[in-house]
């Protein structure tokens, strides 16, 4: 008997918004220590980020409850906790509420070390490091001047602490606009990190720079102008691991004092990835001298075993999606990973020969899909152009629907094409129950890594520059008409989503002569570059000029480019979702753009979410999006929406 015919778009699924939260409260960063400790975001709490420990067979919830584990540096974060292996069960971490630096004794004393702030959150930090003998630590300490002052009067600086007393930071190092990554040498005497400048990003040009603490000289190992140095790591010997993609790709180089910079790894293969965040990890030695690294070729990761001799090996591990690689002894590591079929969990991996075991330290979530239902994705190249016309090749992740259902008489399924935010971040091959919440109930989905992603390269990461809003939609516009045109999808039910950075290639698709899109969904997307350029975070105060072009020589790019300006053209019902507190991208990007297109009649919904940054956290919001989203292409695209959906009202319709 064949699957039972039901519209696409509308199969049952046990994949509810419900469903999707609990696989929201995923892992992120991992370290072994006293046992193995984990971040992990709880929606269902307010959206607070946990950390917990595994010990033996323990699994148990580390600080204090209700302590939420986040860092607000460049909005972003990360790096929100560290810990010293000459303190075990001693935890230094930020707190989410008010951003000061404590730390958890091992016998459960709770100290504050950084001072109350001049006015809340005025101090935040990120990235610690402890010294060797555990006395004191550095971190990044991102001070605002004024409550919502202008971007240049915060300053990111190194900072020195003592690591188990209260009191005033030492300012290490300011001057730089932006800093990251200070890591203390095994001795105790130097100290590395990580600097640019304005307008460049952390994926443009970095400097790696090196002090000596007693005499204060300084010398930058690699990174400037074309290179982007990440990721430093001090070794026992006293050198310094770090990576650069001064030969294209972000490779593992090695630099020993006295005796200058040597490759270990060359790959035409993205080991690094861009530092949206702080703290991560991509590469372990262990201490026999192994190196262990996660690289993204053509769009997937890999991990791989460097021996010192340069033997390496590819380990036969289904991961797909790596991060947060973590020595954790001799012959063993710790990392956060995932696969098509498998959401990113824990895991420590124990090499054994040329061979390697993978034990997940966490359960797998139960979200009731049959292995039959996932829907595995398909890579997909597709043939587009740049900015002089010339043909080059984009890429995409192709997921067709998949469920114990099947389409009606004759019926193609409807598309989402998906972008990622950043625009420099990626879509990776790996389960993510939000993105399964469509394919489940019968939608095609196109995740799309468009020019300008990571993973392909430094001169694909590139591709954007002076070109986003066009290179960017050619890509989603070329792989829709690709999959109608081999009749995988519906050509007259085709939509465009995407949050942050990809809300705005959302809205200038919407907006280019000749759209293939019949509806969209704009999560905090950016409809005024110009307003924006005046109006968001230090971190991306100027992204714009290399996205965009110097503001305001380029003004009226700026205008051509900004979805608002051509919002008489926007004739496609749209959704909006938008963060009520969003410091990244302001709530009025999201009023201008609703108010133009109740002017012009067209189909909109708008939700705003109290209490909700850039991108939701919050259980409650996470599934009204979702559905409210569900409910939208019910009605745009005429199939029937599930009976547990609530209905959420749209103007003009």
């Amino acid at each position: 008997m064949g699957k039972p015919a039901l519209p696409c778009g509308s199969w049952p699924t046990p994949l509810t918004s419900a469903a999707v939260t609990t696989a929201v409260a995923g892992p992120g960063e991992a370290i072994p220590g006293s046992g193995v400790f984990w971040a992990e975001m709880r929606p269902d709490e307010a959206g607070r980020t946990v950390l917990l420990r595994l010990l033996g067979d323990v699994r148990s919830e580390v600080l204090p409850a209700g302590t939420d584990v986040r860092s607000s540096v460049h909005e972003y974060g990360g790096g929100a906790w560290w810990l010293h292996p000459g303190s075990p069960g001693a935890v230094w971490y930020v707190d989410g509420g008010d951003q000061r630096v404590r730390v958890l004794e091992a016998d459960g004393e709770l100290v504050p070390l950084t001072p109350e702030p001049a006015f809340p959150r005025a101090d935040r930090y990120a990235d610690g490091h402890v010294s060797p003998d555990g006395t004191w630590l550095v971190a990044v300490r991102e001070r605002h001047q004024v409550p919502g002052g202008p971007p240049d009067q915060v300053r990111n600086e190194v900072v020195r602490l003592r690591a188990h007393v209260p009191g005033e930071p030492e300012v290490l190092v300011t001057g730089s606009d932006f800093v990251a990554a200070p890591r203390i040498s095994p001795d105790g005497r130097q100290l590395a990190w990580l600097a640019w400048d304005h307008p460049s990003m952390p994926w443009d040009d970095v400097r790696l720079q090196v002090r000596d603490l007693a005499s204060g000289t300084e010398s930058v190992v690699a990174g400037g102008p074309g290179e982007a140095a990440a990721e430093p790591q001090w070794q026992p010997d006293g050198s310094l691991t770090f990576l650069s993609d001064r030969t294209g790709w972000w490779n593992l180089y090695r630099w020993t004092p006295g005796h200058g910079v040597t490759l270990l790894v060359v790959l035409d293969a993205e080991i690094g990835v861009p530092g949206w965040a702080l703290g991560g990890s991509r590469y372990a030695v262990l201490d026999d001298g192994r190196i262990v690294y996660a690289c993204s070729r053509n769009g997937s990761d890999s991990l791989t075993v460097q021996c010192p001799d340069g033997g390496r090996t590819e380990l036969d591990l289904p991961f797909t999606a790596i991060r947060s690689v973590r020595a954790d002894g001799p012959a063993a590591f710790v990392c956060v990973a995932g696969s098509p079929v498998t959401e990113p969990l824990v895991y420590r991996v124990t090499l054994a020969g040329d061979g390697a075991e993978a034990s997940a330290l966490q359960p797998r979530r139960e979200l009731g899909l049959a292995p039959s239902d996932i829907s595995v994705p398909e890579p997909v190249d597709f043939p587009s152009v740049d900015l002089a016309g010339a043909p080059r090749i984009g890429h995409a992740l192709y997921y067709p629907p998949a469920g114990p259902y099947r389409g009606t008489e004759g019926e193609l399924p409807p598309l989402l094409v998906v972008l990622h935010g950043g625009p420099t971040a990626a879509a990776m091959p790996v389960f993510d129950a939000g993105l399964q919440y469509w394919t489940s109930r019968g939608f095609a989905v196109a995740d799309v890594n468009y020019a300008g992603s990571s993973g392909y390269g430094r001169a694909y990461r590139e591709l954007l520059r002076g070109a986003w809003g066009v290179l960017d939609v050619a890509d989603c516009v070329a792989v829709a008409r690709l999959l109608a045109g081999t009749r995988r999808v519906d050509p007259r039910r085709m939509a465009i989503r995407g949050s942050s950075a990809g809300g705005f290639t959302t809205l200038a698709a919407l907006v280019a002569e000749d759209t293939p899109f019949s509806a969209g969904a704009d999560h905090f997307g950016i409809a005024d570059l110009e307003a924006l350029a005046g109006e968001t975070h230090k971190f991306e105060s100027r992204y714009l000029e290399c996205l965009i072009g110097p503001y305001p020589a380029e003004r009226e790019r700026y205008r051509a480019r900004s979805p608002i300006t051509r919002a008489d053209r926007l004739r496609t019902p749209l959704i909006v979702l938008q963060g009520d507190e969003d410091p990244i991208v302001p709530r009025a990007q999201s009023e201008i753009l609703v108010n133009a297109l109740r002017e012009h009649r067209v189909p909109v919904a708008y939700l705003r979410f109290p209490g909700e940054q850039h991108g939701f956290r919050q259980a409650a919001n996470v599934c009204h999006a979702l559905d409210a989203e569900l409910w939208f292409y019910s009605r745009i695209f005429g199939f029937p929406a599930p009976p547990d959906v609530a209905p959420v009202e749209i103007e003009n319709l």
